[in-house]
């Protein structure tokens, strides 16, 4: 390890540097006359552009290799295509979840949701409650299945309109839904896009039980995704259907 350090010192510097010394202490001790002092100092002047010029075309390659290798990692990234959608496990649902409420701006959809999943005060305030208070939401519309109207009239409801923010929650959409999917859909302000937090009633994707049904597994649908069209259509239809119906 050491010689390989000592090759790498600037031997033409240090020799360069001693020359001028040793020609500096010869001269003043009138060793050396002006004229051998002069040509010590346009050889060392030489030296020294010698080296700078050298430094400079290291400096050069380095650059072309940095805008290379800039070039490739560009191709690569450009390559790399985040999947359009992603399995979130019981174990990261949670976080998701936040995560997403969190992000979530403007008009939000939520089609077809379990209410009985934020029955209890501890579920509608880690689940439900952050969404409503949420200042960059505008609006939160729920469209439920029709069986569901009990449910959120004795036990939802009153929970909404003690919220800061409860007035944003509309009156939900009641249609007669078959349980298939669910899905909560908003823009969001980490991706400037439409997203969607998808999951499927019934084992495996949802874990039933004799008082709800909570989600086990979920597929966070990212914007560029083919199926957030789908699904704002699919919601479309829907609201639109309960309003001819009214």
């Amino acid at each position: 390890m050491k010689v390989k350090k000592i090759f790498t010192y600037e031997w033409d510097a240090i020799a360069g540097v001693i020359t001028a010394v040793a020609a500096s202490v010869l001269h003043l001790l009138h060793v050396l006359d002006e004229k051998l002092m002069l040509s010590i100092v346009l050889a060392l002047i030489a030296l020294l552009f010698t080296n700078f010029m050298r430094h400079s075309r290291n400096n050069e390659l380095a650059a072309e290799k940095i805008e290379h290798t800039a070039a490739d990692v560009q191709r690569i990234q450009a390559g790399l295509k985040l999947p359009e959608a992603v399995l979130i496990g019981p174990r990261q649902i949670r976080a998701c979840h936040d995560r997403f409420t969190a992000h979530m701006r403007g008009e939000t959809i939520w089609y077809n949701v379990c209410l009985s999943m934020y029955r209890t005060p501890a579920l509608f305030d880690a689940l439900l409650r952050p969404a409503i208070e949420n200042p960059a939401i505008s609006s939160i519309l729920f469209i439920l299945d029709d069986r569901q109207i009990d449910v959120w009239n004795t036990t939802i409801l009153p929970q909404v309109e003690n919220c800061a923010g409860g007035k944003k929650v509309l009156e939900p959409c009641w249609r007669p839904l078959d349980k298939n999917i669910s899905f909560i859909l908003a823009d969001s302000h980490a991706s400037d896009g439409a997203e969607a937090l998808l999951s499927f009633w019934g084992e495996p994707f949802m874990a039933e039980a004799t008082e709800r049904s909570v989600p086990r597994f979920v597929f966070h649908v990212n914007k560029h995704a083919e199926l957030i069209p789908h699904l704002i259509e699919l919601s479309r239809s829907h609201r639109l259907g309960a309003a001819s119906s009214a």
